[in-house]
């Protein structure tokens, strides 16, 4: 969850948020600090801190988003919904909506050319993913035939791939339709392999 202090509560976070992301766009990731960002929101840079931990933070802002996503995927299941079913409607849902976590929203070209081109930005997208992948574990239903540390890292990883290569459409300007409809080819194919496995190749 987000975090709060006595100098700042939600208000102030979403300032701090807005303030980065104009430096970042008008100026890339870099050379950006997170002193400049405090001075231009107003506040100190510990108040920064307290919002977001890390810099990196200031930009891959959409984390705690698909931590709530994820908890409810799984809490707030249809009475005799399996998991898969609940993950994939919630991966169709975001590309419906073209949400920013689905890689389709407008803005993501610009966010993906960012990160790529930062390895500060990668590094921090990867400990990220696997806190993810924590939650989910902590949050799938215990099972004398599923391992949800297993499938939570299938899942994680899968989804991973499928954004990535999203990713790649995105900044070779590819045309629109195509790559939506790749990427929900590939989420097709990514709760096929969870549901039935990968069949051997001859």
């Amino acid at each position: 969850m987000p975090r709060t202090s006595a100098r700042g509560g939600p208000q102030t976070r979403a300032r701090i948020l807005s303030v980065a992301t104009t430096l970042f766009l008008e100026r890339g990731y870099d050379p950006v600090t997170v002193a400049e960002i405090a001075r231009e929101a107003g506040v100190s840079s510990v108040t920064v801190f307290n919002h977001f931990p890390r810099k990196e933070d200031l930009f891959l802002d959409r984390v705690d988003d698909a931590h709530e996503f994820l908890r409810a995927a799984i809490r707030d299941r249809a009475p005799g919904e399996d998991v898969l079913t609940s993950l994939q409607a919630l991966t169709l849902h975001l590309a419906d909506e073209k949400h920013p976590l689905s890689g389709l929203n407008d803005r993501s070209v610009t966010f993906f050319r960012t990160v790529a081109g930062s390895p500060a930005l990668i590094a921090r997208a990867r400990e990220l993913a696997a806190d993810l992948q924590q939650t989910l574990t902590e949050e799938l239903p215990q099972s004398s035939d599923t391992d949800p540390a297993l499938l939570s890292a299938l899942f994680i990883a899968g989804y991973t791939t499928v954004l990535t290569e999203t990713a790649r459409h995105r900044l070779t300007d590819s045309p629109t339709a195509t790559i939506e409809a790749n990427h929900r080819a590939r989420l097709d194919g990514l709760f096929t392999i969870l549901r039935e496995g990968v069949r051997p190749h001859p």
